[in-house]
């Protein structure tokens, strides 16, 4: 206890955060949100750069404007004349000035509500990078950690008719968070995902998972329901009219698990079939578009609804050249015809949760994905509090998406050293992915042995499918090292070469021994493709990467200039690289 009789809090207490930090918000909190009525609260919220966190340290919430003789205090804010800033939206992308800040934002707006008959109300956060701490007329709700998740709060018993919001977003790097400080791509911040209001009745449906029993011969589907309120023991209903099912399901103590007899015409990325389901329970109902298909491997096979497939692929950043990590659907949509237009059925979405729309629109559009935590580079894997952090975003990402047909595979980190202590701790996630969900594969991209040229990490022995970056004949100059490396390793699994590439400039040309070059980025696609078509345990390929993505680490002047050139299109999409075409007649001619 501090006992100076001048000490100000607001001033001297260096651990201010923590009790901010001591109220998280987790996967516990989330709700089943899908195919509900929602609210949007996006639009112009007031905003204000607090680099020094003095609104956590002075707590501008509770907006005291007296002290306790009732003398009027100088304020330091004033949430409703501050400038606004679009939500959502990412603040880098608003003004030249904010570019390159990280650090703390308040963000405020002010809401009507009246109450329409619901018993309990939420508000969903799509996503705010990289951790939220969230106030609602002056009472302070909790933290969330993790920049790509979304997390809800319930604000049942706190609504007026008159609502303030207030949320103090942080984009800083730190090196015990998930990402860590130190990334490949651009430190976005903002609540750059949709914010809206859910009510609901007193007894509602918490979760739901529906997917095709694995191993049944596609002929039956399970279901599993949660349920939060006073009314936990009843009769839910499952409704799939096209397949003429109405199926009651029991529910007990809040949980309930049944299997139905079903012949669904099965998802795939040719026939992207869904099917529109209804699930009710007491007051509550949620409406679907499900789409039923098998993944599974068998030997060094992957198999899509029994057949065998082959994964021609292409990796993705969540990014755009006006919007940020705030893509639009618009984008997304251009993102996935452009994949099909290279002729891919795939798409390896790196390296953290995008957008739950993209999955949504995938779903539709028939293209499969590869979903992935950002687990990077050197993690803090010895750090238990890492490992909750890390483990919260993928149960987060799970639960968001584990309706999806589009989603093939759950992937729990990229190119980490292969030490005891990442073994423990990504192990630990691929066996955690497992239990959340066992209809789906699990991965991981691992780095290589590029010593002794080998796939060999120790990871592997708890992935469905082994994840391989290699950039021979970029990083590692001497491609024939390609070749021994698949000589020399013998995988009893699928394996996914989860990149290659090369950095090159849009419209640089030059030899193909001329570096940052659209004919050495080319020239490296040719020879590796001529390479993997002969590799029979490679069963997918996602080159790095769709298009030019914003990276501050890469400083070259001429072919880089702050991004990422190893696109096959540039930044805007407006050019596609030659290489684009190399992909794009190879995937034409590739069979399974």
């Amino acid at each position: 206890m501090n006992h100076a009789a001048n000490f100000v809090d607001s001033i001297h207490n260096e651990s201010f955060e923590d009790r901010y930090l001591a109220k998280k918000i987790t996967h516990h909190s989330m709700i089943y949100d899908h195919g509900r009525e929602k609210e949007s609260l996006n639009g112009y919220w007031h905003f204000g750069i607090d680099q020094y966190d003095t609104c956590l340290r002075a707590n501008w919430y509770e907006e005291v404007y007296e002290d306790a003789e009732g003398r009027s205090n100088p304020m330091d804010f004033s949430f409703d004349e501050w400038e606004t800033m679009k939500v959502p939206s990412c603040w880098n992308m608003q003004k030249e000035k904010y570019f390159y800040y990280e650090g703390s934002v308040v963000y405020t707006r002010t809401f009507q509500y009246r109450n329409r008959g619901e018993e309990r109300v939420f508000i969903k956060f799509g996503a705010v990078n990289y951790d939220a701490k969230i106030f609602l007329n002056r009472e302070y709700l909790g933290c969330h950690k993790g920049g790509s998740t979304p997390f809800f709060v319930e604000a049942t018993g706190l609504l007026q008719k008159q609502n303030r919001i207030i949320v103090v977003a942080n984009n800083t790097r730190k090196r015990n968070h998930v990402p860590t400080d130190n990334t490949d791509w651009f430190n976005y911040g903002g609540i750059y995902r949709d914010v809206e209001l859910i009510r609901l009745p007193e007894t509602f449906m918490k979760d739901f998972a529906i997917s095709l029993v694995p191993d049944s011969g596609f002929s039956k589907i399970r279901v599993e329901l949660e349920v939060e309120g006073s009314k936990r023991n009843g009769w839910a209903e499952v409704r799939i009219d096209e397949l003429g099912i109405v199926f009651p399901v029991e529910v007990a103590d809040g949980k309930g698990a049944a299997v139905i007899d079903a012949k669904p015409e099965l998802w795939s990325p040719e026939h992207p079939k869904l099917y529109e389901v209804k699930v009710a329970y007491e007051n509550d109902s949620i409406r679907e578009k499900i789409g039923f298909r098998e993944i599974r491997v068998s030997g060094t096979d992957i198999l899509l609804n029994g057949n065998k497939i082959f994964l021609k692929g292409i990796s993705a950043h969540e990014e755009s050249v006006i919007n940020g990590k705030a893509v639009t659907e618009e984008e997304i949509i251009e993102n996935f015809t452009l994949a099909k237009e290279m002729n891919c059925n795939y798409m390896r979405l790196a390296h953290y949760p995008h957008t739950e729309k993209a999955a949504k629109i995938a779903d539709e559009m028939g293209i499969m994905l590869w979903e992935e935590i950002p687990v990077y580079w050197a993690i803090q894997f010895h750090n238990e509090e890492t490992y909750q952090d890390a483990e919260n975003q993928l149960t987060e990402l799970i639960k968001r998406d584990r309706n999806r047909a589009s989603v093939i595979i759950w992937s729990v980190g990229n190119e980490n050293a292969d030490t005891d202590a990442r073994l423990k701790f990504m192990s630990s996630l691929a066996m955690k992915a497992k239990e959340l969900d066992p209809t789906r594969l699990v991965s991981a991209a691992c780095l290589l042995d590029h010593v002794h040229h080998i796939i060999d990490d120790r990871l592997a022995e708890y992935l469905d499918v082994i994840g391989a970056n290699q950039y021979y004949g970029w990083y590692q100059t001497d491609f024939n090292n390609l070749i021994k490396l698949f000589e020399n390793s013998k995988p009893d699994k699928p394996v996914i070469i989860t990149e290659f590439g090369a950095d090159a400039k849009a419209g640089h040309r030059g030899t193909a021994d001329d570096k940052g070059t659209e004919d050495c980025q080319s020239d490296i696609y040719r020879k590796q493709v001529q390479v993997l078509e002969q590799i029979p345990y490679v069963k997918g390929i996602s080159p790095w990467i769709l298009y030019d993505f914003r990276c501050p680490r890469r400083l070259h002047p001429i072919t880089q200039n702050y991004y990422n050139t190893k696109g096959l299109l540039n930044a805007d999409k407006t050019y596609k690289k030659p290489a684009f075409y190399v992909m794009q007649d190879f995937y034409k001619k590739i069979r399974p």
